[in-house]
């Protein structure tokens, strides 16, 4: 096994607000960064009183599993000859809240849309996607479902990236 450590940081201004006086009295923005990449402004869910216009913990748990499953994908694809000439995902979570506030996603599904080279095998394409489930690292890491139904098409030529 070989270890690899990830950092990143989280920050929450109270500013010149009354902090954490009551439950109302706080804002719920925050910034994510990981060394000098660009800040993630983030925030809770609106429905916990957050900023609908910056990122959730919620969706950027969803977002890590599909960009996990979609980068396992295309490396499978790369080393098995498939070309993928595009690739979109709309995944769905789910989570659950509990009457004392705690909740948990219970299940996640990715679905992603795949367009191939017409000269590359749609079945084997499929068929990859199960391999990248199995190999990415935060599916394996979560501990609630996460169903993979993906799509593939051929592209009607080698040279149209539009379609």
């Amino acid at each position: 096994m070989t270890p690899h450590t990830y950092q990143t940081t989280v920050t929450w201004p109270a500013g010149d607000g009354p902090g954490t006086t009551d439950y109302r009295s706080y804002s719920r923005n925050h910034a994510i960064v990981a060394g000098t990449k660009p800040e993630i402004p983030a925030s809770s869910d609106p429905t916990f009183r957050g900023d609908r216009d910056r990122y959730n913990p919620e969706e950027l748990l969803l977002a890590s599993l599909s960009s996990c499953h979609m980068l396992w994908y295309l490396h499978l694809c790369a080393v098995n000859g498939i070309v993928v000439r595009k690739y979109r995902d709309r995944a769905v979570g789910r989570m659950v809240t509990q009457a004392d506030g705690a909740g948990q996603f219970v299940r996640a599904e990715l679905r992603p849309v795949v367009a191939i080279s017409a000269s590359s095998d749609p079945a084997r394409a499929l068929a990859l996607h199960q391999d990248a489930h199995r190999l990415c690292f935060i599916a394996r890491s979560v501990n609630f479902e996460v169903e993979v139904v993906p799509e593939v098409g051929s592209v009607a030529s080698e040279d149209n990236d539009d379609e």
